[in-house]
């Protein structure tokens, strides 16, 4: 998982391992892994999701799919976008 800005600061990391088969679930250990980040939880409940360069868009995160060795990246909302 690579974080970006505000994200990448909440997490205190730019990237770290997830082992996970969908989006949900790399989400949820994530959570779990930042639990004493409490801005963490709050960031990421408005970011967007790149999986292997696609968006995730609006589509269930527990109905995306992950591939070994897939790269997530968390996007935050970004000024004059």
């Amino acid at each position: 998982m690579r974080y970006w800005a505000a994200a990448k600061a909440a997490a205190g990391t730019e990237q770290e391992p997830c082992r996970a088969s969908t989006l949900a679930e790399a989400m949820e250990q994530a959570r779990a892994r930042h639990a004493g980040r409490p801005r963490f939880a709050q960031v990421l409940g408005h970011c967007s999701f790149l999986v292997d360069g696609y968006q995730a868009g609006d589509r269930d995160h527990a109905a995306v799919p992950l591939r070994e060795g897939a790269t997530v990246e968390v996007l935050p909302p970004f000024a004059g976008g």
